[in-house]
């Protein structure tokens, strides 16, 4: 347990890139379900249109019988997620506090809780300038505890950011990896030098521990860069994401074995995985990684959806050296305590047992090497990586001007493999 601590801390100062963390996250046992939705779409990046009407929802739940008094704060953060040097006044106008009044009890549910929304930027205060930002929740009465924080950005837009993947890569044809390549119009977005001035950050599927950054681009025409044939930019391809429902408290739903009530919770046992790295593609389209909170018979699952025990567990022999996690939007993409699988010698199974919310749920296992300095995990040993699969990539496009101290967002797109 002392080495797996130690990996774990390790691998969270890697993917923070700061001893402070500043990833999305819940902090205390009593919080659960956070998501983001921008203008009521789960499907969209958490990304706000800075001088628009675009409205980020964050929304979450403690399981309580009252609410709490709770509030949020906002920190402005690097294009490496690291705490800006700016003021709160260089960034907000208005104050940078908010009381979490926007909230609902549980309605039919076994397990009691208290739903709260907050919805950025609101009548206390409005953006300034683009860039990175985390929304932190914590009591009014102790506003040096963070119970949970959020990472959203705001854009400018100023500049035109296309991007296509290909699974013809510069290292494999159709086999094991896809390729990325971005093209960024600056012309309007005020970039002295193209070739030097800008960082180009992808993700794949909402992840982390793979996120790349280029700076310098192949080549330049004019004011605009193109970022292609770039080693960073081939991602291993993945597999598919898993899926498994709870909608329902009366009977199992997809990939649940049981479904029981054992006070004071219910408990489903998802159905036993098994390793897909040596078996052939098989297409299923997913939500990359995402969940939604769902109860089949209610027209308001916020607050009528049930949280249920819900235990997986994965067939494959002990991996000495290696440290198995679950990936998924529920996880809050963190290799923490929460997502991290547990060998059990006695029935020779991978276990992990989480307190969620009724739905469907996107997950996979990811592994990291027990000696790992880097946040990179592989989906190679458990899930294989077969290129026809439908990865979703996150581009943003970032640049800090001559005498300005912090990085803009210029520009921000998403594209899918097909």
């Amino acid at each position: 347990m002392v080495k797996e601590a130690a990996l774990i801390l390790t691998l969270s100062a890697a993917l923070t890139s700061a001893a402070a963390d500043t990833m999305t996250g819940i902090f205390d046992e009593n919080f659960y379900t956070l998501r983001t939705d921008i203008n009521g779409d789960y499907m969209a990046p958490p990304v706000l249109l800075l001088g628009s009407d675009d409205r980020l929802t964050v929304s979450f739940d403690e399981l309580a019988e009252s609410n709490s008094y709770l509030r949020y704060s906002l920190v402005h953060c690097n294009a490496n997620w690291t705490e800006s040097s700016l003021v709160e006044s260089e960034f907000l106008d208005g104050f940078n506090f908010g009381n979490v009044d926007d909230y609902e009890y549980s309605r039919m549910t076994a397990t009691h809780y208290v739903n709260y929304h907050i919805t950025l930027p609101n009548d206390r205060f409005s953006f300034r300038i683009s860039g990175n930002y985390l929304l932190r929740v914590y009591r009014d009465d102790d506003p040096e505890t963070t119970l949970l924080q959020v990472r959203f950005m705001v854009s400018e837009s100023t500049a035109l950011v296309g991007a296509d993947v290909l699974s013809v890569t510069d290292i494999d044809y159709k086999d094991k990896h896809q390729q990325v390549s971005v093209t960024v119009d600056a012309t309007n977005a005020g970039v002295e030098d193209v070739f030097n001035d800008m960082m180009v950050y992808v993700s794949q599927n909402g992840r982390l521990d793979n996120e790349v950054m280029v700076r310098q681009p192949l080549r330049v025409s004019g004011k605009t860069a193109y970022y292609e044939h770039l080693r960073p930019l081939i991602f291993p391809a993945g597999n598919e994401y898993r899926r498994m429902e709870t909608v329902s408290t009366t009977y199992p739903g997809m990939h649940i074995d049981a479904l029981e009530y054992h006070d004071p919770f219910y408990h489903a046992t998802v159905a036993t995985d098994y390793p897909r790295s040596q078996e052939s593609y098989s297409y299923d389209q997913t939500q990359n990684g995402r969940f939604f909170v769902r109860e089949y018979n209610s027209n308001d699952s916020e607050i009528e959806a049930d949280y249920v025990v819900t235990h997986f567990t994965l067939d494959a022999p002990e991996l000495p050296g290696k440290y198995i996690f679950l990936d998924g939007d529920f996880t809050c993409r963190r290799f923490d305590p929460q997502s991290l699988m547990t060998y059990n010698r006695a029935t020779g199974l991978y276990e992990k047992t989480l307190l969620l919310k009724q739905g469907a749920y996107n997950y996979q296992y990811l592994t990291v090497d027990a000696g790992a300095k880097t946040p990179g995990a592989s989906t190679a040993t458990i899930e294989g990586d077969y290129y026809p699969t439908g990865n979703e990539y996150l581009v943003k496009v970032y640049t800090r001007r001559r005498g300005e101290r912090y990085d803009r967002l210029i520009g921000v797109t998403s594209v899918k493999f097909k």
